[in-house]
C-alpha cells in the first residue's frame, strides 16, 4: 500500500508538472521524500498500534484421564478422535475386587445392625448397659461409611468422559493395568465444550486493546476466508512475569519483551467449534486509535498476497480472476519479451495461480 501511494503522488506530480502547473524546482523534486516521509511518520507506523496484527492459535483445554482406582482394563470402548458426550464410557476396570469389598462390608454391617439391635433390646429390659449400645451403634455408623466408600470405588472403576469432546492418541488396551497416581495419566481427553483463540500482540502494539473491539481472522485451516469476531479481553499476565514458590534466592535471567495474548471470540461460534486445537493464521484488531490505518491493514497489499487470495474469495471472483489471469498472461506473451506487463496486473496473475493451486 505505501509503494501505491507513493507512486499515485508521483504520477500526480508528473501531471502537475506536465501540465505547467508547478515548476519542478528544488522542492517538488525533493517531495517524493517528503511524502514517503509523511506516510510512514503519520500512516503506517502508526498503525502497527492502531491496528495490530498477530499470530492466532486455536486452542482447547485438555484433561488428563486419571482413574480414581487402580485395577486391569477389561474393555475400552472409546475411540480416538471420534465425537464423546459427557459422562460417555471410556473404559472399564475389572470390578470383581471392588464388587467383593462391597459384599464383605455389607454383610459386616448387617451383622453390626443386628447386635446393635439385640444390645438395644437388653438395654431396655434392663439387663444391658449404654456404653454397650453406643459402642454398637459407633460400629454401625463405621461400617455405612465403609459401604459408602466401597461402593464409591466400585462405581469408579467405569470411567466416563468429563464433558463432550474426543480422546487422542489412546494407547490404552484390554489387559493393561492402570493406577491411580496422579502423574500416571492413561489418555487425554479434548474438551470441545470452550473453545479458546487466542493472538499474540508485541508489547508496543498492544496498549490500545480494549475489550468489544473488533477483530477479523484468517486460518491456514481454512484458506480463502475471513472470520469476524470481537476482542474479549487481554490476558493480564504472562510465563515472564510469573514468580513461583521456591526456596532459592532471587536468580537473574534475560528479560524478553514476550508478546501478549488477547483472547477473542469469533460472531460464527459454529466455525469456532469445528476448527481443530492448534489451528493457526493471521489475525488484525481495529482500535479506537489512528482509524485511516484500518482502511490500509483491511485492504490485501497490506500485508502481502496471502491475505489477498481471501479477499478475492470473500468477493466471489475465483473463477472470473482466473480468466483474467489467463489472458494477461496470453497478452503478455504477445506483446513479445521487450514489453513490460504492469506491476498491478503480475501480481493479479500471479494471486490467480497460487488460487488454481488451492483448488
Amino acid at each position: 500500500m505505501i509503494v501505491a501511494l507513493l507512486i499515485f503522488y508521483l504520477v500526480f506530480l508528473f501531471t502537475l508538472v506536465k501540465l505547467r502547473i508547478v515548476r519542478f524546482n528544488l522542492f517538488w523534486k525533493a517531495s517524493p521524500f517528503i511524502w514517503l516521509g509523511i506516510l510512514l511518520l503519520g500512516l503506517f507506523i502508526p498503525m502497527g498500534w492502531g491496528a495490530p496484527q498477530g499470530s492466532v492459535l486455536v486452542i482447547r483445554p485438555s484433561v488428563q484421564i486419571v482413574p480414581n482406582v487402580a485395577g486391569e482394563v477389561i474393555d475400552v470402548p472409546a475411540e480416538p478422535n471420534k465425537p464423546l458426550k459427557a459422562a460417555d464410557v471410556l473404559f472399564r476396570i475389572d470390578p470383581v475386587p471392588f464388587q467383593a469389598k462391597v459384599d464383605q462390608i455389607d454383610a459386616q454391617l448387617k451383622f453390626a445392625e443386628q447386635r446393635f439391635e439385640q444390645f438395644t433390646q437388653l438395654q431396655t429390659r434392663g439387663s444391658g448397659r449404654a456404653f454397650d449400645v453406643e459402642q454398637r451403634e459407633a460400629e454401625v455408623d463405621q461400617y455405612r461409611a465403609a459401604l459408602q466408600d466401597a461402593k464409591w470405588n466400585l462405581d469408579k472403576t467405569v470411567v466416563r468422559a468429563p464433558a463432550d469432546g474426543y480422546v487422542t492418541n489412546v494407547a490404552l488396551r484390554k489387559g493393561a493395568r492402570v493406577s491411580s497416581l496422579p502423574l500416571s495419566p492413561v489418555m487425554a481427553f479434548i474438551d470441545t465444550s470452550e473453545t479458546i483463540v487466542g493472538i499474540e500482540i508485541p508489547q508496543i502494539y498492544a496498549r490500545y486493546i480494549e475489550p468489544d473491539q473488533e477483530v477479523e481472522v484468517t486460518f491456514k485451516y481454512r484458506p480463502g476466508e475471513i472470520f469476524t469476531g470481537r476482542v474479549e479481553a487481554v490476558l493480564q499476565a504472562t510465563s515472564a512475569g510469573q514468580v513461583a514458590v521456591s526456596g532459592t534466592a532471587v536468580t537473574p535471567k534475560p528479560i524478553a519483551a514476550a508478546p501478549f495474548v488477547v483472547r477473542v471470540r469469533l460472531d460464527d461460534q459454529q466455525v469456532a467449534n469445528e476448527l481443530p486445537a492448534g489451528s493457526a493464521g493471521e489475525a488484525a484488531i481495529y482500535t479506537d486509535r489512528v482509524k485511516p490505518a484500518h482502511v490500509i491493514r483491511r485492504d490485501p497489499a497490506a500485508t502481502g498476497d496471502h491475505e489477498l487470495r481471501p479477499a478475492v474469495l470473500r468477493n466471489g471472483r475465483w473463477k472470473e480472476a482466473r480468466r483474467d489471469a489467463l489472458r494477461i498472461e496470453a497478452n503478455a506473451l504477445g506483446r513479445g519479451a521487450g514489453r513490460r506487463v504492469p506491476h498491478r496486473q503480475r501480481l493479479r496473475a500471479a494471486t490467480c495461480r497460487s488460487a488454481s493451486i488451492l483448488e
